[in-house]
């Protein structure tokens, strides 16, 4: 593939789908290439995936497939199960890679480094790891450049980024999780302006979704984020494309009514397998 392309391979929260401990009918049955949510983009020489996920064996695979790559490089978010999990299939119990280089911000790159199991995949080159910093761009293949923002989320063991990914013709932002867009130092009204594509944090569509206290695990509710977007232009809420949907998002059914509605405005939800020209 010579063209650059960024593919969805997953649109869900960590958990997955069937979800542990989920009785109700989101989790009753399973649905085809239903994976945690992450993006792969496509260079002229290599491929990148953002996100190691715990489906990251069949996103792999399915990204070679449809690039011709044998291995990609992966850029992590952040230190939550969901995100960089699927680091283990790459250690002598599986795959047993071979320096497979991984962007990590300092934190992230400082945990993995001195917490087993992870420590192991850097002890025998299974990962080299590329540490990265906020608001610097790293060069990549020919006219690809993926730039590192940081956004407030529950930091436990590392930051918490967002990308920001510049091809050859088209520009695309990515960012599975973040607490509130309030609590940010960026606006994202203005940054959905600045670029083509902007997969962001769907977890959940609206309060009371979940049997917990919800601010126990804070995300924008995806009513909240249409509605901040909602004066900007056709055009640039036709940008939008939501994605780590927790699996008890009623938007995950494409017939729910607050998805048709928001699709009537111009928003999106991810789907597995959607690709893009970059």
């Amino acid at each position: 593939m010579n063209a650059q392309k960024l593919f969805v391979l997953g649109t869900l929260q960590d958990g997955g789908s069937p979800h542990m401990g989920c009785e109700k009918l989101c989790c009753a049955v399973e649905k085809l290439n239903d994976y945690v949510s992450s993006i792969g983009v496509v260079g002229a020489r290599k491929s990148y995936i953002f996100d190691a996920t715990p489906d990251v064996v069949s996103q792999i695979n399915y990204l070679s497939e449809v690039s011709g790559h044998n291995e990609a490089a992966i850029f992590l978010t952040h230190a939550h199960m969901g995100h960089y999990t699927g680091l283990m299939h790459l250690g002598r119990e599986a795959y047993n890679a071979s320096e497979t280089i991984v962007y990590a911000m300092p934190k992230m790159s400082s945990f993995l480094s001195q917490n087993g199991p992870w420590s192991q995949l850097v002890s025998l080159k299974n990962i080299v790891l590329l540490p990265i910093q906020n608001n610097q761009p790293v060069y990549l293949d020919q006219n690809l450049k993926v730039t590192p923002l940081k956004v407030p989320h529950r930091d436990e063991y590392s930051e918490t980024v967002g990308y920001l990914i510049d091809g050859k013709h088209k520009t695309a932002l990515y960012i599975p999780d973040i607490d509130k867009w309030s609590k940010w130092t960026m606006a994202i009204e203005q940054l959905i302006e600045q670029v083509d594509y902007a997969f962001l944090d769907g977890t959940f569509f609206s309060d009371g979704e979940v049997p917990r206290p919800m601010a126990e695990v804070p995300h924008p509710f995806v009513s909240e984020t249409a509605l901040l977007l909602g004066s900007l232009s056709l055009k640039d809420r036709q940008k939008v494309y939501f994605i780590h949907l927790n699996h008890s998002n009623p938007a995950r059914n494409a017939e729910f009514q607050g998805r048709v509605d928001l699709e009537k405005q111009g928003f999106h939800f991810a789907e597995f397998g959607l690709s893009f020209d970059l």
